[in-house]
Formats: C-alpha cells, sequence, structure tokens
C-alpha cells in the first residue's frame, strides 16, 4: 500500500447533541493516513460496531465511554488488519481488535491491540466474544446469579447485549422473559431465540402482560434500559432478587433525563433485593474465561449470535440514530469492505 496517496475518512462529531441525536450531529471528512510511531501498528479497519453507550458519552452520562466533544472522531470498537507495523509482538497481516473509532485507518500501541486468534471470526469479537457477548455473560451469571428454576427478565431483551443474556439465562436453567419494543422483535425472541415469553413495552396495557408473563415473580432482573420499564420489574421482584443494572438507554438520548422510578429504596428494603451496577472493564483479568465459555456455547449451538450490518462508513451516523430508536435486532456494525 502506497500510504503516501491513501486517505483515511473520519466521521467527526459537529455538534454535541440538544435533545434526540440526529444525523447532523456529524461530518465527514478525509485526513491523510495517521504516522506510525515505534511500537505502534496502523489498522485498517473491516468493520465497527454501533453501540448506546456511546451516545451516553456524548450526553456525558457515561465516563466509561469517554468524553467525546465537537471536532473529534466518534468513538468506538472496531476490527481490522495491520497494514503497517512497528510492533514486533504484532505482524503485518495480523486480524485485531481496538478502539478504531468511526474512520479507515488508525494507529494503536501494540499493548492497546488485541489479537483475534486464528480460527476465529473477527466480526465475533464486535459480539458475543467480545464486550457485548462478555456483558452479557459477567452480568448474568456473576451480578445476578441466577439459579436453575429462576425466573430471568430481560430488558432490551433483543438488543447487542440483551439477546445473549437470555439465552445465557436460559442455558443455566432458567425461565425467561423478554422486554422488547415490537411485536416482530416479541416473535423472534420467542420463535428463534428460546425466550419462554416477551413483552412489547410499548402496549398500553404493558404492565398487566409484564404481570400476566411472570406469574411467579422475577428472581433475576437483567437491566439495559432504565426508566419506566425499571419501575414495572421493581414491583414484579420476588424477596432476595437480583437486580444486574446494565445499561439505562432509555435515559441516553436525551439531554433531560428522567428521575429513578419510584420504589428506590422501599421495594429494594422490603423485598431485600440487591440492585448492583457493573461495568465489563471490572472484569477484564476474566475475558479469557469469558470467551471460552462463549465460544463453547457458540459451537455448540446453544448460544446465537444474531448481527445487524449497514455498509459503509457514511451509514454510521444513522444508524446509531436508528439504534437509539430501537430498529436493531442483535449487534450492530458498519461494514467498511
Amino acid at each position: 500500500m502506497n500510504m503516501l496517496i491513501q486517505e483515511n475518512r473520519q466521521v467527526l462529531i459537529k455538534s454535541l447533541p440538544q435533545g434526540k441525536l440526529e444525523t447532523g450531529n456529524f461530518y465527514i471528512e478525509s485526513v491523510k493516513v495517521p504516522v506510525v510511531g515505534e511500537g505502534q501498528v496502523l489498522v485498517k479497519t473491516a468493520a465497527f460496531s454501533i453501540s448506546a453507550g456511546t451516545r451516553a458519552g456524548l450526553q456525558g452520562s457515561a465516563s466509561y465511554a469517554g468524553g467525546p466533544s465537537a471536532g473529534n472522531v466518534m468513538n468506538g470498537s472496531g476490527i481490522g488488519q495491520v497494514v503497517l507495523s512497528r510492533c514486533e509482538a504484532i505482524p503485518v497481516g495480523h486480524w485485531v481488535k481496538a478502539s478504531t473509532g468511526w474512520q479507515d485507518y488508525s494507529v494503536h500501541n501494540g499493548a492497546d491491540t488485541e489479537i483475534i486468534p486464528h480460527g476465529y471470526d473477527p466480526v465475533s469479537y464486535l459480539g458475543p466474544l467480545g464486550i457485548n457477548g462478555l456483558t452479557a455473560y459477567f452480568g448474568l451469571v456473576d451480578v445476578g446469579q441466577p439459579r436453575e428454576g429462576d425466573t430471568v427478565l430481560v430488558s432490551a431483551a433483543a438488543g447487542s447485549v440483551g439477546h445473549l443474556a437470555g439465552q445465557i439465562a436460559k442455558i443455566n436453567g432458567a425461565h425467561v422473559i423478554g422486554v422488547c419494543g415490537s411485536d416482530a422483535k416479541r416473535n423472534i425472541l420467542v420463535s428463534e431465540l428460546g425466550f419462554d415469553a416477551a413483552v412489547n413495552y410499548r402496549d398500553d396495557d404493558f404492565r398487566q402482560k409484564l404481570k400476566i408473563a411472570t406469574p411467579n415473580g422475577v428472581d433475576v432482573y437483567f437491566d439495559n434500559t432504565g426508566g419506566m420499564i425499571l419501575g414495572s420489574a421493581l414491583f414484579r421482584m420476588n424477596i432476595g432478587g437480583r437486580i444486574a443494572c446494565c445499561g439505562v438507554v432509555s435515559q441516553y438520548d436525551t439531554d433531560r433525563p428522567a428521575p429513578s422510578p419510584k420504589g428506590i429504596p422501599g421495594l429494594l428494603i422490603n423485598k431485600r433485593v440487591t440492585m448492583r451496577g457493573f461495568l465489563i472493564y471490572d472484569y477484564a483479568d476474566r475475558f479469557a474465561e469469558g470467551r471460552e465459555t462463549l465460544h463453547k456455547w457458540i459451537s455448540s449451538g446453544e448460544l446465537k449470535s444474531f448481527t445487524d450490518r449497514v455498509q459503509g462508513l457514511e451509514s454510521a451516523p444513522g444508524a446509531l440514530v436508528n439504534l437509539l430508536a430501537g430498529g436493531n435486532i442483535g449487534t450492530r456494525i458498519v461494514d467498511l469492505n
């Protein structure tokens, strides 16, 4: 590759959103390919993931998502091949995962670049073997701690994390109920992913349908949404129940997040419910353990992973806006090939 004539297309933040995110909050420009320093690699991005957490970063409500500002490349995790290396441990041609951001090329220190083992589908490192799958695994198994026969409720159940968390609960012998935003998603959760039931939170009688779907209450709630759905789940929790707080997607796409739902701390006290937040990075030293188990389940067919793909760098802003409106099923990625 002649680096002198290559351009690096980037999606940059034009302005921080006021209210709901719009595609106009981003713009695309071309710059020179970055220079590779000693101990670094240049990665040509093949695909990157679109996640609700990046919207939280734009809002300033999630320190883990970084602090993007106008003029910066939009952040995100990607996969790609090393096209130039000054790091002995990572030769040219290797597939890697890194914080590529929304751009064609990026430079990374060798220590910050994860080599994808031969024989693994690189895209899986954006989904079931990446942050999404690991979040579902550790959030459900370590934080939620479902026991065989428990009723597990998962919100945003058709999303990148939720569709995996629900299946992991089933693998662990639980009765699983999903909450989603459309009848089509509800049908997929039950017919294709093995959920025992699913409820559409947009239905006028959602609370009644949730009650019917959980006649024995809820032992574990995997919360991806916060807001009204969390408030409804609180009233279904059994004594000694566990709530794993993974995300608050209902509050991301706004400049005026709603207050916490009613029932806190009263319901927690009366029902002796444990409500615990977590970040996947807390489990960094156990990623190998999680990936080994997840890969085993995928190989055996026990765990299905849905990937929602869009094409081209220019599609990324719209893909995030649409995701925040509930347009995805599974992990959404942008393909640059």
